[in-house]
C-alpha cells in the first residue's frame, strides 16, 4: 500500500493536554497523569488558565502561550469550548488532536452541528482528529498513554481499535490480567475525521504490528473499507467483531433478496470476501488475536494433539473435525519413535496420549515428534493437573519447542488455580493458552481461514460487452413516469441488454394479439399479467400455465386482466405476457439488495417457492469475479442437487456463473437499482445453459 501515517497520534514529539486538572476526580487529571506516569519521553504541556503548574509540569493559559511547537493536543474540556480550543490548536500548528470530550453527535442535532464545526476547523488547518467522545490513545512503542484508562498494557504486536470506549476499558483490563500486549490502542468514538479505514491504512505496513483487531458498530464507507481491507489482509490478519447487525435490515422490501438480506448478511459477506476473520464474541476476539500475534500461521490443516488425559484428547479431536480441520495422520517413523520412547500404555497414534504420570521430558519428546512430522500443520498441547504433574517445567518445555519450530502450538492447560504459574510461563514464552480444547481449535480454525484467504488469487473482475445505453434509457423512462418498478417488457429488454438468456416472450395488449403471439411461439405457453405495479403475480392469481390452444389463451387473457383489476384496481395494466413454457431444469434464484453500508449485495440459492421455504442462499458484495461466483454456488446446502445425484446429469454450472457475473456487472453499473430478483432462473444440464423466467427490479 502507499505510505500512510498517523504518527502524530502515536509518536509525537510533544503533547499538550488542554483541560489538564489538579483535581484527581477530573478526566483532565487522569489523562495527564497517565502520560507522565507511563514514561512518555517527549515534552508535555498542561493547559489550564487557572493553574501555574499541574502534576509538577508548568501550565499555560492556552496552547498559544506554549513557547515551543506542539504536535499533538489532547482536548478534555466541556463540549461548548472544544471548537475555540481546536481553532487555537490550528493556529499553533498542531498536527493532530484527540478530542476526549463528549456531547456531540451522540446527543442530537445541535451536537451534530458542533461536531461538523470541528471537522471544518480541522480541515482548514490540515489537522487530523480522533473522536470526539473517546477514551483516548495508547501507544506502547512510543510509551504514550493519552487516555483516561486504568493501567498501561504490555508492549505487544496487536493493534486494537474500538468504537466503544467502555469496551476499550474492559479489553484493557482483561489484557492486563492475561498478559496480552498491544502495539497501538485507539478509541474511535464518533469518527468525525479519522475512522477504521485510516487506521487500517496506517497499520498495514507498521513493523510493530502483526495483527489488527477491531470492534466496530458501523463502517463509514463500505466499498472503500473493502478495498483497503483486501489489501491489508494480504500483509497481516484483521480480526473484527461487529455488533448491531440483527435489526438493521428491517426496512420494508419488496423482493425476495431484500427480505432475506440485511446488515448481518452483508457484513458476513463483506468480511469473508476481503479476508477479515470475524469474531462473534470478545472471547473469540482475544483467542484469535493472541494466536495470530504469538504464533506462526498454519502450514496445513492437519492438527496433532498431545495430552496427558484421554477425555480432553477426544474432545479436541471432535472439535477439530467440527471446525473443518483434520486430525493429522502421523508418519510411520513418528509413530515408531513414540512407541519406542513412551510407556507401553501410551498412545503413539493421534491424539498422542502421554498418560497422566507424564513429566516434562515426556511432553517435550511428544511435542517435538509431532512438530517434526511433515504431515502436521499445528499442535495442541493439553495438560490436566495431576498430583505429580510438573506444571511449570512442562510449560517451559512447551515454550522451548514452540521457539524451535515454525508451526503454531496452542496450549490447553486445563484448570485455573493450580495451572496459573504454568500459564504465566506460557504467556512469557509467547504460547497462547486456552482453558478448554474447543477454544484452542477455534483459534487454529481462524488461522486456517486466513491461510486459505492468503492462498486465493487476487480479485479479477470480468466485464462483458453489454448495451448499457439501452438500460439507462429504460431506467430514465421509468423515472420520468414516476415509477420505481419495471414491467415485464422492460425486464426482458434489460435482460437482453446484459446477455441474460430468457424464453421467447411477447407482450400482448389484447386477447387476439395474445393468440397470435402464442401461435408464433408455439404451444404450450405461459401467460402472466403485465403491469409495472404488480411485482408478485402469483399472489393475485396472475399466472396461467399449460395453455395449449387459442381458446385457452383467450380465456386466460380475460381471467388475468379481471383478477388484476379486482385485486389492484389502481394498477396500470399493459396486457399479458405470452411466454414459451419451459420444461425440465432446476429452479434457482439470483438477486440483489442494495445494502446501505456496502452497496449491491448479491444472492444465490434455490429458486421458486423454495427460496422462501428453505432460505438456502448465499451472499456476496458486488462486483464479484468468477471464483467468488463459483463459491456462491458451492456454498448452498443443496449444492449436491445441482451437481447431480442418483444418476441425474449435473447442471450447467458455468452458465450460472456467467449469469451471476452479468448480474454483478448490471447492479454495479447502475447504482440506482435498489433491488433485483431473477426468480426463477431455470438451469438445464451441463452445456444447455439457463433461462431467466421472471425478473423484478426496483429503483431506489
Amino acid at each position: 500500500m502507499d505510505v500512510f501515517t498517523l504518527d502524530m497520534f502515536f509518536s509525537p514529539e510533544s503533547v499538550a493536554v488542554v483541560g489538564a486538572s489538579r483535581n484527581p476526580t477530573k478526566l483532565g487529571y487522569g489523562v495527564l497523569h497517565n502520560i507522565i506516569q507511563y514514561g512518555y519521553p517527549g515534552r508535555v504541556y498542561p493547559i489550564n488558565p487557572k493553574a501555574d503548574e499541574v502534576l509538577g509540569q508548568p501550565a499555560y493559559p492556552s496552547i498559544l502561550d506554549v513557547p515551543d511547537p506542539v504536535e499533538l493536543a489532547v482536548i478534555v474540556v466541556p463540549a461548548r469550548y472544544v471548537a475555540s480550543v481546536l481553532e487555537e490548536c490550528g493556529q499553533k500548528g498542531v498536527k493532530g488532536a484527540i478530542i476526549i470530550s463528549a456531547g456531540f453527535r451522540e446527543v442530537g442535532r445541535e451536537g451534530k452541528r458542533m461536531e461538523k464545526e470541528l471537522v471544518d476547523i480541522a480541515r482548514r488547518y490540515s489537522m487530523r482528529l480522533i473522536g470526539p467522545n473517546v477514551l483516548g490513545v495508547i501507544d506502547t512503542i512510543g510509551r504514550l498513554n493519552a487516555s483516561f484508562a486504568m493501567g498501561m498494557p504490555r508492549q505487544g504486536t496487536i493493534a486494537f481499535m474500538s468504537q466503544s470506549g467502555a469496551l476499550c476499558t474492559a479489553v484493557l483490563d482483561m489484557a492486563l490480567a492475561e498478559g496480552v500486549g498491544f502495539s497501538h490502542f485507539v478509541s474511535l468514538g464518533n469518527k468525525a475525521d479519522t475512522n477504521e479505514i485510516d487506521f487500517l491504512e496506517a497499520w498495514c505496513d507498521d513493523p510493530h504490528t502483526r495483527v489488527i483487531v477491531a470492534y466496530l458498530e458501523g463502517i463509514v464507507d463500505g466499498a472503500r473499507f473493502m478495498d483497503v481491507a483486501r489489501q491489508v489482509t494480504r500483509h497481516k490478519p484483521i480480526v473484527a467483531i461487529k455488533s448491531g447487525t440483527t435489526s438493521a435490515g428491517s426496512r420494508a422490501v419488496s423482493s425476495h433478496t431484500g427480505t432475506l438480506a440485511g446488515s448481518e448478511r452483508a457484513y458476513d459477506a463483506a468480511f469473508n470476501q476481503v479476508g477479515i476473520i470475524r469474531a462473534r464474541s470478545v472471547e473469540d476476539l482475544f483467542d484469535y488475536s493472541i494466536a495470530f500475534a504469538r504464533q506462526p500461521l498454519l502450514t496445513n490443516d492437519r492438527i496433532a494433539v498431545v495430552t496427558n488425559a484421554g477425555g480432553p484428547g477426544i474432545m479436541a479431536a471432535d472439535a477439530i473435525e467440527r471446525a473443518g480441520l483434520q486430525l493429522a495422520s502421523l508418519e510411520p517413523e513418528t509413530q515408531h519413535l513414540l512407541k519406542e520412547k513412551l510407556p507401553a500404555a501410551a498412545s503413539a497414534a493421534n491424539p498422542i496420549d502421554v498418560l497422566g504420570d507424564a513429566l516434562a521430558d515426556r511432553y517435550k519428546l511428544a511435542v517435538n515428534a509431532a512438530l517434526n512430522d511433515p504431515n502436521v500443520g499445528g499442535v495442541i498441547v493439553i495438560l490436566t493437573p495431576q498430583v505429580i504433574t510438573p506444571i511449570e517445567e512442562t510449560a517451559r518445555a512447551v515454550g522451548e519447542a514452540a521457539s524451535q519450530h515454525d508451526k503454531p502450538i496452542m496450549a490447553c492447560f486445563m484448570g485455573e488455580a493450580t495451572v496459573g504459574a504454568g500459564v504465566d510461563i506460557l504467556n512469557e514464552m509467547k504460547v497462547p493458552n486456552y482453558r478448554v480444547p474447543e477454544r484452542a481449535v477455534a483459534a487454529l480454525a481462524a488461522m486456517s481461514r486466513y491461510r486459505q484467504w492468503r492462498e486465493q488469487p487476487p480479485l479479477e473482475i470480468k466485464r462483458f460487452h453489454v448495451n448499457d445505453e439501452k438500460v439507462q434509457e429504460i431506467l430514465d423512462r421509468v423515472r420520468e413516469e414516476g415509477r420505481v418498478t419495471i414491467g415485464d417488457a422492460e425486464a426482458r429488454e434489460i435482460q437482453q441488454a446484459y446477455g441474460i438468456p430468457m424464453p421467447d416472450s411477447v407482450l400482448a395488449s389484447t386477447a387476439e394479439k395474445a393468440v397470435a403471439a402464442a401461435e408464433q411461439i408455439g404451444y404450450p405457453v405461459v401467460m402472466k399479467i403485465a403491469s409495472p405495479d404488480i411485482l408478485h403475480k402469483t399472489d393475485i392469481g396472475g399466472v396461467k400455465l399449460n395453455l395449449n390452444s387459442p381458446e385457452d389463451v383467450r380465456d386466460a387473457f380475460d381471467l388475468l386482466v379481471f383478477r388484476a383489476t379486482r385485486h389492484m384496481p389502481d394498477a396500470e395494466i399493459w396486457g399479458c405476457l405470452v411466454q414459451q413454457q419451459v420444461r425440465g431444469g432446476k429452479e434457482i434464484i439470483l438477486g440483489m439488495s442494495r445494502d446501505p453500508q456496502f452497496g449491491p449485495l448479491l444472492l444465490f440459492g434455490l429458486g421458486g417457492i423454495y427460496v422462501e421455504a428453505l432460505k438456502d442462499v448465499t451472499f456476496r458484495v458486488a462486483p464479484i469475479d468468477e471464483r467468488e461466483a463459483g463459491d456462491m454456488i458451492s456454498e448452498i446446502r443443496a449444492y449436491s442437487l445441482l451437481r447431480g445425484v442418483r444418476g441425474e446429469a449435473p447442471s450447467d454450472m458455468q452458465a450460472i456463473v456467467d449469469t451471476l457475473l452479468r448480474v454483478s456487472q448490471l447492479v454495479t453499473d447502475f447504482p440506482e437499482i435498489a433491488e433485483l430478483d431473477i426468480n426463477p432462473l431455470i438451469v438445464f444440464e451441463r452445456g444447455k445453459g439457463v433461462l431467466g423466467i421472471d425478473m423484478r427490479l426496483v429503483l431506489g
